[in-house]
This record gives C-alpha cells, structure tokens and sequence, in this order.
C-alpha cells in the first residue's frame, strides 16, 4: 500500500516514521511516472518492512522545492528520518528492489 503525502503529514510519515521510508515524486502528466508508479505500487505489496509514499509534485509543489526535486520521477530513501539515498528516471523494479536494499 502506498500513501499519499501532504506537506502537513510529511514529517509524521516519514521523518518521524519507525520504518526506512521509499517516497516517489511524481506527475500525472510525466511519462516515466505512470512507469515508475505501477513498480512502487507492486513493491509495496510485496516489501512489508519499508514504508511506501508518493508526492504529487503538482498538488505539493512545497515538498518538491524542499527537496530540490528539478526532474520527475525521482525517488527519495529515509531511513531513520534522514535522507540516505536518491534515484531520478524511470528504471525496471530489479533496479528499484537494489535501490531500497531489498
């Protein structure tokens, strides 16, 4: 299951979240999204131990300048409630899978 973020639940549902946190960044209007997002969708199915979260850059723009985010998709990892790791494009789930560390 995935959730959507606002800007006001952001810090309760990720940085203060107890699991690593995978929050994709995307557009209704962005191609590799709609590509990206099905595969985030699928692994939040099947990885119990991470948290899965998406921002609609348009409706949250705050969130997207506040993480300098300048091309969609790009996935953000926290663990712990920092930022460890980024991944911009859209690329196959095996990639997504070793991303998480999953």
């Amino acid at each position: 299951m995935t959730t959507e973020l606002t800007y006001q639940d952001f810090e309760q549902e990720v940085l203060k979240s107890e699991k690593p946190v995978l929050v994709d960044f995307w557009a209704s209007w962005c191609g590799p999204c709609m590509m990206v997002s099905p595969l985030v969708d699928e692994l939040s199915e099947e990885i119990t131990d991470v948290k899965f979260c998406k921002v609609n850059v348009d409706e949250e723009q705050q969130l997207a300048v506040k993480f300098g985010i300048e091309s969609i998709p790009t996935l953000l990892f926290f663990e712990g409630g920092k930022l460890k790791d980024q991944l911009i494009g859209a690329v196959p789930k095996a990639q997504l899978k070793k991303f998480i560390g999953k």
